[in-house]
C-alpha cells in the first residue's frame, strides 16, 4: 500500500517536471561539440567525430591558460567557463562554498537536470562533519539560466552537439573549481553527483587523479539509454525517434557514456559509492545494474546503496536519510580502512 502510494506520489512529481517539455527538432551541430570540428550534414558524420572523442584522451582536458579568474566574495566563487558559448549567462560559472573550518577534505557537488535551487541542508550537514562542501552550478542552471527558459533545455535536448557541449563544459568547470580547491590547500577532493549530476560526476571522477572519492546517486553509464527510457526525457525520446534510433544515439552520444570510461572509475586510488531508487521510471534501475556490473568487471568495487523508492521521492524521508548517513560513512573512511 505505501509503496503504490510513493508511486503515485512520483508519477504526480514528474509530471510537475514537463512543464515547459515541448518536441524539438533534431540537430547535429558538431562544431559545439567536437572543437575544430567543421559542419557537417549526416549523424554518421557526426557518430564517426564521436568515435574519435571516445578514444581521444583530451577530450575532457582544459583548454590552456584557464586557469585565471578566479573571484571569491561571501561564501561564493566566480569564474569564466572553459568554454564559450552563445548565451553570455551561461559562460560564468558560480559555486557555493559552505565552508567547514578543516582543509582536509572538500566535496563538490553536481545537482539534477533543471534543480531549481541548491541544498543548503546537505552543505550545511557535511561541513559540521567536517568537509567543506562546492555547489557548482552546472551549465544553464541556477545563475546560469539561459533568458527566458523554463528549463535547462540547453543542457539536454535533440540537439546532438550541444548536448555533448554542455556536458564537457560541467566537466570542465567542475576540474578548474578541483585545481582551484587542490591550490588552497584542500588534501582530499570529492565529487558528488544527482542524476544528471552524476553523469559529470563520474566523468571527472575518472578523468582526475586529484579527485579520490566519487559518489553517484540516481546513475546509469549510458546516457543515451537513459534519456530514451526515462519519464523525465519523453519530450526528447519524441523529438529524436522520428530520424535516429537508440543504437545511433549511443554511438552519437559516446563520449557521454560512463561505461566507456569505467576502466578508469576502477583506478586503485578512487573510492566508488552509488546510490540507486529501485523503483526509479527516470533512470531505471535496470540500467544502473548494468553499470555497476560493467564496473565489477573492469575490477573496481563500488560500495552500493539499494533504495526501495522512486527517482523523486529519494529526497523524502527515511530515504534521503539513509543515503545522506551512507553518503557520510563513505567520505569519513581513511584510506587505510578503504582498502582492507
Amino acid at each position: 500500500m505505501y509503496h503504490s502510494w510513493l508511486d503515485r506520489w512520483d508519477e504526480r512529481r514528474a509530471r510537475r517536471g514537463e512543464e515547459g517539455k515541448e518536441r524539438t527538432a533534431v540537430v547535429l551541430d558538431a562544431e559545439r561539440a567536437f572543437p575544430g570540428a567543421k559542419k557537417i550534414t549526416s549523424l554518421e558524420e557526426f557518430c564517426v567525430l564521436a568515435d574519435h572523442a571516445v578514444a581521444d584522451p583530451a577530450f575532457f582536458d582544459e583548454p590552456s591558460g584557464s586557469d585565471q579568474g578566479f573571484q571569491r566574495q561571501d561564501g561564493w566563487l566566480k569564474f569564466s567557463s572553459g568554454i564559450s558559448t552563445d548565451i553570455e549567462e551561461n559562460d560564468v560559472v558560480w559555486a557555493k562554498i559552505t565552508e567547514s573550518g578543516s582543509f582536509d577534505q572538500a566535496l563538490v557537488i553536481f545537482h539534477h537536470w533543471n534543480a531549481r535551487s541548491r541544498n543548503r541542508q546537505i552543505a550545511s550537514f557535511f561541513s559540521r562533519n567536517g568537509i567543506t562542501v562546492v555547489e557548482i552550478a552546472m551549465p544553464y542552471h541556477f545563475e546560469r539560466s539561459r533568458p527566458g527558459s523554463l528549463h535547462a533545455d540547453y543542457m539536454l535536448s535533440a540537439n546532438l552537439g550541444r548536448t555533448i557541449q554542455s556536458v564537457r563544459q560541467a566537466v570542465l568547470d567542475g576540474r578548474k573549481v578541483i585545481r582551484w580547491l587542490k591550490g588552497e590547500g584542500y588534501r582530499d577532493i570529492s565529487v558528488l553527483g544527482m542524476s544528471l549530476g552524476s553523469w559529470v560526476a563520474g566523468s571527472i571522477a575518472a578523468l582526475d587523479p586529484a579527485v579520490s572519492k566519487v559518489s553517484l546517486f540516481l546513475t546509469a553509464g549510458s546516457l543515451a539509454d537513459m534519456v530514451w527510457t526515462g519519464r523525465a526525457t519523453r519530450a526528447i525520446r519524441d523529438s529524436l525517434e522520428a530520424e535516429i534510433d537508440l543504437t545511433g544515439l549511443r554511438r552519437a552520444w559516446g563520449p557521454l557514456n560512463l561505461e566507456n570510461y569505467a576502466h578508469r572509475l576502477a583506478r586503485p586510488d578512487l573510492d566508488l559509492h552509488v546510490v540507486i531508487a529501485k523503483r526509479d521510471k527516470v533512470v531505471l534501475p535496470e540500467l544502473s545494474e548494468r553499470f555497476i556490473q560493467r564496473l565489477k568487471d573492469v575490477g573496481a568495487r563500488p560500495n552500493i546503496l539499494e533504495l526501495n523508492c522512486g527517482h523523486y521521492s529519494l529526497a523524502m524521508p527515511p530515504y534521503i536519510l539513509l543515503a545522506g548517513l551512507s553518503l557520510k560513512r563513505f567520505l569519513s573512511c581513511t584510506d587505510k580502512a578503504r582498502r582492507t
